[in-house]
């Protein structure tokens, strides 16, 4: 027996998407079979069941809800998988045999574009890297936004500039050459840190002249720099548009052009110092609260919020731009009346780009451009509000903003205000904006009017009080009579259907109104869906317009974000120079002092310049230097990426980069010790550092032995002060580092305030000037209630290890029985005193074999005396 006509239709798509979950359209429902079924239903923990499959057997199957499928899609997504949407391309009551079936979609992490299921306030980056000579590329888009970006990297230190944009990017999925080795393990070696499907293509699709000749007939604006690895940035792009046709099966008209940038056009952060500050993702929690972001962020829309995370993950080095952006945040800070009128009006502004996307891309439905018009009747409002604004920029962004009064006009007059989420249910269209759909609208109202009409009539005429007018799809309009009842049917009545407790009957003249009605209704259908498709397609047509519309929207909404937070947070406008100074007053965390609840934080200030290069901060654990010290870089890109800072005073030489060390893990997916990723990590800083650029270390050489690490933080130190000449922070514990103030005047040592009391300790968390000689080690474990055996036993050792026997003695007094220490006894140092006073050139071989013997004895613990 063969297959199943459905089933040899479903082995045929599928033989074209092996390596994708086909979702096939039966009806209202996506099904899956065979080892797609069993894969979903393990993944979706939905319940698995069978279907005749033919030959007499049956295969497995599972299925999801047509109208639910984006979250089911998602949830495959986060697991690795692809999505094959097969739908079905013909009318099901129209067609004749097997409905024709085609996929009309692939759905991929870097190509999902449901707004209802993504992450509203962060892109969604579908990634391209290439090689092109000795250089590499790297092209990147958002989809769903048609935000398209291409950059380049070559020389020296090549690799981990690329590796620092893709972790700054965070693509969703990365496409690469499958023959490229060495991308496809740089792919590989990221996902310990985001989730990134690696999408292996054919060589051919990253091939140059093809790329740049897609790009030309693609794109309405593309415009490269010079540079091989611009050539290599090209590469990755036109790969990227020949994956979206691939997967899409559209034009992607939103994508309207390619913008080219150099990383070095803004502060480069690479990935170390993005997590350790903290920027977009928590150390604890990989959540945003908790971050620089999560603090800043108070957007009412999905584009400022995706605005406002781009600023920070790429803080600015143009002076003018940053002095732009700080008067526009400044000018809503001083004006009340102009910072209380927007939120109002942003908040009803649904995600403009994304909704585009989804008018390009043929997915969107009535409710999505109802959604648009709704968000565009809002922009009036938003443009007259910033009439009262004085900021240069502001007013720029006013006279940009296009009130699109003529779009939200078509959609007014064309869409109804309630319409049903499908699109084949009719209900689209407002009332007279067509004339054909308003006729045939009359015409089922009259039919539905008479049905009413008809039901009263049959209850008068038979006597039947409970008789009633039904509809099913199979036998249409029907009277239905219970069966208490059948003695008073009129014999016109024709029997259609046997119930259990009802029959249903039918009338010449129902079927002859059933006749009408029904077609008004489908002809209407039909009719409201075809409108709906025109006018889909004339809102695409204006895809630039809204484009501008949300990128204008963003930017108010990040900059006015900015404002809240400067107001609630107490927080002032820094001055930006170029003197490569950074002078801070009463400076605060910004992210640690919103943590804090009982307890109010301590501000600290900073001086760095030529006379002050290196900051050199000794103090106790838990005392607060690695706050002070990240404090420090954060209020720095703060000041960069536009925002008011949290301090009373800051001026600002606009830094190059931020080099963070800080912190120990071990890197177990590539199998690097702690010591190593630290050794990596200065490697990096030492490697790329210039004298523009703002370095935080803190605790360097904790890795290895004490004479080790205090050897290559010395070394550390001393490049550089010598080499990179970089405004530096370094915290430490190695208090014999502060000897580096008596060799280099650029160098100051700070300690942390603390106040003594008894066995106890107080963190006044105050930066003073000064270096401290102690850890108050044991004091922070007294903190952190250690058994007090265990205190009194390190006091001791403590003791031992700084050679104070006396107070050793007295503190192995007081009852807890010491052990031996088999490295640093006393004995030991006792010969190491002995050897000191001996003079082997003046004394006798009797004499040193004897001084010898008694050395022995002593390092055996023996009794001068009893020999």
């Amino acid at each position: 027996m063969a297959d199943t006509p459905m089933v040899a239709q479903y082995k045929r798509i599928k033989a074209q998407h092996q390596d994708k979950i086909l979702f096939f359209r039966l009806g209202d429902f996506y099904e899956m079979f065979f080892e797609d079924a069993e894969i979903a239903a393990r993944e979706l923990e939905i319940t698995l069941t069978g279907r005749d499959a033919g030959k007499g057997k049956r295969m497995p199957m599972c299925g999801v809800p047509y109208h639910a499928a984006d979250t089911y899609i998602a949830r495959l997504l986060e697991k690795g998988y692809k999505v094959a949407i097969c739908e079905q391309v013909e009318d099901p009551r129209t067609s004749t045999g097997l409905v024709k079936r085609e996929v009309t979609r692939i759905v991929t992490p870097g190509t999902f574009l449901d707004p209802q299921v993504m992450e509203a306030k962060k892109n969604n980056y579908l990634a391209a890297v290439a090689q092109y000579g000795t250089s590499l590329g790297l092209a990147y888009i958002d989809a769903g936004t048609g935000d398209f970006k291409v950059t380049g990297f070559r020389g020296t230190g090549q690799v981990d500039a690329l590796r620092s944009e893709m972790l700054r990017l965070q693509p969703a999925e990365c496409l690469y050459p499958r023959d490229d080795g060495e991308l496809q393990q740089l792919i590989k070696e990221l996902k310990p840190f985001f989730p990134v499907l690696p999408s292996p293509r054919r060589e051919e699709e990253f091939a140059l002249a093809a790329s740049l000749a897609l790009l030309e007939r693609e794109l309405a604006s593309v415009s490269l720099p010079e540079g091989e690895e611009f050539q290599a940035g090209a590469c990755a792009a036109g790969a990227i548009l020949c994956y979206l046709r691939e997967t899409q099966r559209v034009d992607p008209i939103h994508i309207k052009g390619l913008e080219a940038y150099r990383v070095s056009d803004y502060m480069v952060i690479d990935g170390a110092t993005r997590r350790n500050l903290e920027l977009t993702r928590s150390l604890r929690n990989d959540k945003t609260r908790a971050t620089l972001l999560g603090v800043l962020d108070h957007t009412f829309t999905a584009m400022g919020g995706r605005t406002l995370r781009q600023w920070v993950e790429q803080p600015l080095l143009n002076k003018e731009r940053i002095a732009e952006r700080l008067e526009a945040v400044e000018d809503f800070v001083a004006e009340s009346a102009l910072r209380t009128a927007l939120p109002d009006s942003l908040k009803g502004i649904y995600d403009l780009e994304r909704l585009m996307g989804k008018v390009v891309y043929q997915t969107a439905t009535a409710r999505d451009l109802l959604a648009l018009k709704r968000s565009l009747a809002l922009l009036p409002a938003i443009k007259e509000a910033l009439a009262a604004a004085k900021a240069p920029r502001l007013t720029s962004l006013r006279e940009a903003l296009d009130p699109c009064t003529d779009l939200w006009q078509l959609l007014e007059a064309a869409l109804n205000e309630d319409p049903p989420a499908s699109l084949r249910e009719g209900n689209l269209i407002k009332t007279g904006y067509h004339g054909e759909v308003d006729r045939l609208r009359a015409l089922t109202k009259k039919g539905r009017k008479w049905l009413s009409e008809l039901e009263v009539r049959e209850r008068e005429r038979t006597g039947i009080k409970n008789l009633k007018v039904g509809y099913n799809k199979v036998f249409g309009y029907y009277l239905e009579v219970t069966k208490s009842n059948l003695a008073a049917v009129p014999q016109d009545y024709i029997r259609k259907q046997t119930l259990v407790n009802a029959e249903r009957f039918i009338t010449p003249e129902l079927k002859e109104w059933e006749a009408e009605i029904t077609g008004a209704q489908d002809r209407c259908i039909e009719l409201e869906y075809q409108l709906f498709i025109e006018l889909r397609q004339q809102v695409a047509g204006e895809i630039e317009r809204v484009q501008r519309v949300a990128k204008i929207i963003g930017e108010i909404d990040a900059l006015l974000s900015l404002a809240q937070a400067a107001i609630k947070y107490r927080y002032n406008k820094p001055t930006l120079t170029t003197d490569n100074r950074i002078a801070i007053q009463d400076g605060r965390h910004p992210v640690v002092e919103q943590m804090l609840t009982d307890t109010p934080f301590v501000p600290n200030d900073t001086l760095l310049d030529s006379q002050n290069q290196l900051l050199l901060i000794t103090g106790p654990n838990m005392a607060g230097k690695s706050t002070y010290i990240r404090q420090v870089a954060l209020i720095v890109l703060m000041a960069q990426m536009g925002s008011f800072v949290p301090a009373r005073a800051a001026e600002i030489g606009v830094v190059d980069r931020i080099f963070t060390r800080v912190g120990a893990a071990d890197d177990l997916a590539s199998g690097q010790s702690t010591f190593m990723v630290e050794m990596n990590e200065v490697g990096n800083i030492l490697r790329n550092a210039t004298s523009n650029s703002l370095i935080i270390l803190d605790e360097i050489g904790r890795g290895t032995s004490t004479y080790d690490g205090l050897a290559i933080a010395r070394a550390v130190a001393e490049y550089i002060l010598e080499r990179l000449k970089a405004k530096t922070l370094f915290a430490t514990h190695y208090h014999e580092l502060t000897t580096l103030a008596k060799d280099y005047q650029q160098v100051k040592n700070y300690t942390i305030a603390v106040e003594e009391r008894g066995k106890d300790i107080i963190f006044l968390r105050r930066i003073i000037p000064g270096a401290s000689d102690r850890s108050y080690g044991i004091h922070v474990a007294r903190l952190a209630r250690l058994p007090e055996a265990v205190i009194r036993r390190a006091e001791e050792i403590l003791a031992l290890l700084e050679g104070e026997q006396e107070a050793a003695k007295e503190i192995a007094s007081t009852g807890f029985e010491p052990v031996q220490l088999d490295l640093f006894s006393f004995q030991e140092r006792e010969v190491l005193a002995a050897l000191q006073c001996l003079d082997p050139l003046n004394m006798t071989p009797l004499e040193a074999l004897q001084a010898l013997v008694e050395l022995q004895s002593l390092l055996k613990g023996e009794d001068k005396g009893g020999r």
